[in-house]
């Protein structure tokens, strides 16, 4: 039996258009889709890129900043250092007063000291200052001495204390000389001179009390200083070191 197609041709076209229109339809909302995709994940990623971007000038900046601030703390950290080994340098390591003390300490009544001079000395044995300037007056004075070519002394240095003055006789020096030696500030005690010496009574001093002499005793040396009369004393020159040092 054969089939008769009644529809005309026109209208199959127009199905086949519609289809083929349909067709395209759903293809270009694919390819609109998968772009929205590849748009919305584009986005996402150049946002995080940015932002990674961002944390990452930030990350630099503390970056720069803290080796910013590390140079300087190196900076003053050298400068400190340089410092502390030029005040290492200079530091004589002596206390002056507890010096001073120990030798008031060890000096007696009979004694009388007209100058105590410290001068620097390098460990080797030069000294590197000293004091040429006489001094005649009977109060006790620390003597600074004066800068030679050379400068401060510098480094490892050692003290020479002299001491001068007088005494009422040479046994009162001989036991000073004992003193010093057994005394744990001083070493290498050694007599320059002593001498005996003629001094006016009215520049001789008087036994302060608790000397071991009594009130007759310092009459008798009042009466001596308004007669106006010599004295017989004994003249002496002590050197030593200070013991604050150690050689190898």
């Amino acid at each position: 039996m054969k089939e008769i197609d009644f529809l005309p041709e026109w209208y199959k076209s127009g199905k086949r258009r519609q289809t083929g229109y349909r067709t395209q339809y759903v293809a270009l909302g694919g390819v609109f889709a998968v772009m929205m995709v590849w748009n919305f994940a584009a986005t996402h990623s150049i946002l995080k890129a940015k932002t990674q971007f961002a944390q990452a000038a930030v990350r630099q900046m503390q970056a720069e900043n803290v080796s910013r601030e590390f140079t300087m703390l190196k900076t003053e950290i050298m400068n400190l250092q340089k410092k502390a080994g030029a005040i290492e340098q200079i530091d004589s390591r002596i206390d002056v007063a507890s010096v001073l003390a120990e030798l008031s300490f060890l000096t007696d009544k009979k004694i009388a000291l007209s100058k105590i001079e410290f001068i620097a000395e390098s460990v080797s044995g030069g000294t590197d200052r000293q004091n040429t300037q006489p001094n005649n007056s009977s109060v006790v004075r620390v003597a600074l001495p004066i800068f030679n070519e050379k400068g401060l002394p510098l480094g490892n240095v050692r003290f020479k204390v002299v001491l001068r003055g007088i005494a009422a006789d040479a046994g009162d020096v001989a036991a000073l000389i004992c003193k010093l030696e057994d005394s744990p500030y001083f070493c290498q005690v050694v007599p320059s001179f002593s001498r005996n010496a003629e001094v006016k009574a009215a520049n001789y001093p008087l036994l302060a009390p608790g000397a071991g002499t009594g009130e007759k005793t310092r009459d008798a040396q009042r009466d001596v200083r308004e007669s106006g009369k010599s004295v017989q004393v004994s003249e002496f020159e002590i050197s030593c070191y200070l013991a604050n040092y150690r050689e190898q």
